[in-house]
């Protein structure tokens, strides 16, 4: 019994901790002037692609830079790094999520200037980055068709803390099973209001629609809704 409340009060001041270094890092991004957005989503939904694409987008009106999370490798800040904005690899080692540690360590790495937009790539996880406040100002859930329609009745906490969903890879939607409606009914009982955009990254259908959002951001200091 001992041990159980021992451990419960472990995972309170980790979130604690976590919770307290996400408010520096807040401060941080309002001294830089920056929209930052935090970017989850299970491996393979294509968020690399989507940031890829984003970025040729925009950066020629916007200063952008990303905070890169992976377990192993650098290959996916390789591909940030080739679009020359300034990029940030965060290897966890195996750890499912980034926090608002590593991210603050991060922040030493990135230029000391403005940046317009700061995009914060996660691990590949739909579980554990939706309970850790990073500092960001909105948390946008990214998910493919090619993973099926019933993540958000499986993770419903993910899309409960979310600002904004991407349905990605839209295009490939006739060679799926993936249905629609039902994407829509369970997202209806759990957050009414979440904005969707069906977009595919890869084409550039319906991306128009996620930039027009990234503009509309508030930077109002507040943190994004943490679910645990």
């Amino acid at each position: 019994m001992r041990r159980a409340v021992i451990k419960v009060k472990l995972v309170t001041n980790i979130l604690r901790a976590n919770e307290d270094m996400a408010s520096r890092n807040r401060e941080i991004f309002r001294e830089k002037g920056s929209k930052v957005v935090n970017l989850i989503s299970s491996p393979g939904a294509g968020k690399t692609t989507l940031l890829e694409t984003t970025i040729r987008t925009l950066k020629n009106h916007l200063t952008i830079g990303v905070i890169e999370g992976d377990l192993m490798t650098t290959r996916d800040g390789e591909r940030i790094a080739a679009l020359e904005v300034p990029v940030v690899q965060i290897n966890t080692r195996g750890g499912c999520h980034l926090d608002a540690n590593m991210v603050h360590k991060a922040l030493t790495e990135l230029p000391s200037g403005k940046l317009d937009l700061i995009f914060i790539e996660n691990v590949g996880n739909l579980v554990c980055p939706s309970a850790f406040d990073l500092g960001e100002d909105k948390k946008v859930v990214i998910l493919s068709v090619t993973e099926g329609s019933d993540k958000p009745a499986k993770y419903p906490t993910t899309f409960e803390g979310a600002a904004a969903c991407l349905l990605n890879k839209i295009d490939l939607l006739p060679y799926t099973n993936f249905n629609l409606r039902e994407f829509y009914e369970d997202l209806k009982t759990i957050k009414p209001d979440l904005p969707v955009f069906e977009v595919s990254a890869l084409t550039g259908q319906g991306m128009e629609a996620w930039y027009g959002w990234l503009t509309t951001i508030d930077v109002t200091g507040e943190p994004s809704p943490c679910r645990t």
